[in-house]
């Protein structure tokens, strides 16, 4: 399929193939928006899931976090919905790709008082939670952290590794991290280097993470310009994340942000899911959208039908 993502409908999405949604992501141009939401906590709208609510304000792509393959919830789904068919009922009813985060927690961390975050046995980046996520009809894997978690960029790489060998060929693999995730000598611009980049694209990574422009301490616009080009000259796009709350923050810094982003050069544009938690501010998701690239494109994506 030769068709931008910007232009597709769900009839068009439900099952492309890994292929043909990495083409239509990267014919796209930079242009695509990625929100991320947690379905185990209240839904902001009590009876609506937070993944119908931020594709409702314009997000293309919807990235799953505290995802557990082996216990699969997500709250505010309709009555009567099983474990299994859990995220195949939310493609349906949202009309969009949906991927999960999966956490590679490095062998050596010891974990902190971080209750909420607290990794449980089905996230973690492992070849079996992959295969398991296939089953239940995710379309891509994020391979990153939570706070606290202690997931280290060696650890991104030995699950690369492993997950590429048994998925790789289904599902699309984004691989890096928004911020520390407890390992302080991977804090600021430490989080992710140009040798990083090399090492994730070499074990099998579609697509690099790394924390937007004004995130965190220390990423510059001309930093992550940097680190874009290295990826791009690998052959691999890019998403430039915000993993720090401040998808929360005031509209006009998201748009700021947005439009470091898009100078940057990133070819997919994130928004995380502690607005105040759960999702970004639903506001926001529709203001960086809007940056990215007007009203047109972001009205078609909030108004298209998911019977189309």
């Amino acid at each position: 399929m030769h068709k931008r993502y910007l232009d597709c409908d769900f009839s068009e999405l439900s099952n492309i193939s890994k292929a043909d949604l990495l083409d239509a992501l990267r014919s796209s141009e930079g242009r695509i928006l990625l929100a991320e939401t947690i379905g185990s906590v209240q839904p902001m709208l009590f009876n609506i899931t937070n993944a119908e609510f931020a594709a409702s304000q314009g997000a293309d792509l919807l990235l799953l976090n505290m995802f557990d393959v082996s216990q699969p919830c997500i709250n505010a789904m309709p009555a009567g919905i099983s474990a299994q068919e859990t995220l195949h009922e939310l493609k349906r009813l949202t009309g969009r790709v949906i991927g999960i985060n999966l956490e590679p927690v490095d062998p050596g961390f010891t974990p902190g008082n971080q209750e909420f975050w607290s990794i449980k046995e089905g996230r973690l980046a492992t070849a079996d939670n992959a295969r398991k996520a296939v089953a239940l009809g995710v379309q891509f894997l994020v391979l990153t952290g939570n706070p606290g978690n202690g997931v280290s960029n060696s650890a991104i790489n030995c699950s690369l590794r492993e997950i590429k060998r048994e998925v790789g060929d289904t599902l699309i693999l984004i691989a890096g991290k928004m911020h520390a995730s407890g390992i302080q000598k991977e804090a600021a611009v430490n989080i992710i280097t140009e040798s990083d980049i090399t090492e994730f694209v070499e074990h099998g990574a579609d697509v690099i993470l790394l924390p937007a422009p004004g995130t965190v301490p220390g990423i510059t616009l001309e930093y992550a310009r940097q680190l874009i080009s290295h990826a791009h000259q690998l052959g691999v796009m890019t998403l430039t994340t915000i993993g720090t709350s401040q998808e929360g923050a005031d509209v006009e810094t998201i748009r700021q942000i947005a439009l470091m982003c898009k100078m940057a050069g990133t070819d997919l544009h994130h928004l995380g899911d502690a607005g105040y938690v759960g999702m970004a501010l639903p506001e926001n998701i529709m203001a960086y959208s809007i940056a990215i690239r007007g009203k047109r494109h972001t009205y078609a994506r909030m108004a298209r039908s998911i019977n189309r």
